[in-house]
């Protein structure tokens, strides 16, 4: 979705209170997707989406998953096919198999044909049609909630009660949320939660006596930049876009030129080079990152358990 988190998300105001009626449409909205028939698959399913719209690591997870079970099952990616994210749809096949429709169903369908034993779908918990051997919800733990209110009032895609619906949660990011976990362990006392940090993958490409200027165009900038500090990364500017912005020469002659002027290297995230044309790349570095994810052993054995 192309928008910037509107700063009223991050607490409750005078224009999430005038928003709520709408939010009330979305609940009720919600609610009459719930009562949808359940398709049911022979295919093993792993859900990873978020109840926080953005920015809370569910690409970053679903590629772990598959490194983590690919030896295991002949996996597959599920995503739903959207003109704006490319990016991700990019980085998923470059790192294992992708069926990529605008309906999840036929997609699981097609996977079943082809003989896989595992989808991993990225996003997808919204869709109550579909049932799913494995559901999780990932946040992001530098904004959690945010206002705690559902769509257009708040961040949230759907009531935070409905954690109630799902296997596990996923705490994405450096901040530790004990209260958060103890609230969603109070909300659903079967909910497993495992906590993960981003740990770049390609630091040996970078060097550390440049200054950088940092853009970036994803659902939570913030976690990128701080991801960049931990690893002492000299940042002298930053510049943010849309989530999944799509990127017009104008705007990367624009970078290279703060850049140029200022003397500093160009750094991104790697969805936001997969959205750049071979042209607009041309001295500019991503940071490849990956979930570390702490008691790993537990949460695999965990999903083979489920599996």
């Amino acid at each position: 979705m192309k928008v910037k988190r509107p700063i009223f998300w991050d607490s409750f105001n005078f224009i999430s209170l005038l928003l709520l009626p709408f939010s009330l449409i979305t609940i009720i909205f919600n609610f009459f997707k719930s009562l949808s028939l359940k398709k049911y698959f022979k295919i093993k399913t792993i859900c990873v989406g978020n109840i926080y719209l953005g920015g809370t690591g569910k690409t970053p997870l679903v590629l772990k998953i598959n490194e983590m079970l690919k030896y295991k099952f002949k996996t597959v990616f599920i995503k739903k096919k959207y003109i704006d994210q490319i990016d991700e749809q990019n980085i998923l096949s470059k790192y294992g198999n992708l069926i990529c429709l605008s309906f999840r169903d036929i997609a699981l369908r097609i996977a079943e044909k082809k003989n896989y034993q595992l989808a991993i779908l990225d996003d997808g918990l919204q869709d109550k049609s579909l049932n799913y051997d494995i559901s999780i919800a990932c946040f992001n733990s530098s904004e959690l909630v945010g206002n705690g209110l559902v769509l257009p009032a708040g961040p949230l895609r759907e009531r935070i009660t409905n954690i109630l619906n799902y296997d596990l949660a996923f705490l994405n990011g450096e901040k530790n949320n004990k209260t958060f976990e103890k609230t969603l362990k109070r909300l659903n006392p079967n909910l497993k939660i495992f906590r993960a940090k981003y740990t770049p993958r390609n630091l040996e490409s970078f060097k550390f006596k440049n200054n950088f200027l940092v853009f970036s165009g994803i659902g939570n900038p913030f976690e990128f930049q701080q991801t960049l500090k931990k690893y002492n990364f000299k940042i002298k500017k930053t510049m943010t876009f849309p989530d999944h912005y799509k990127y017009k020469n104008s705007d990367i002659n624009n970078i290279k030129n703060i850049a140029k002027s200022n003397k500093l290297k160009i750094i991104t995230t790697e969805k936001d080079y997969n959205r750049l044309s071979n042209i607009q790349k041309k001295n500019i570095q991503f940071l490849k990152i990956e979930l570390k994810i702490e008691k790993e052993k537990e949460f695999k054995n965990f999903l083979l358990k489920k599996l």
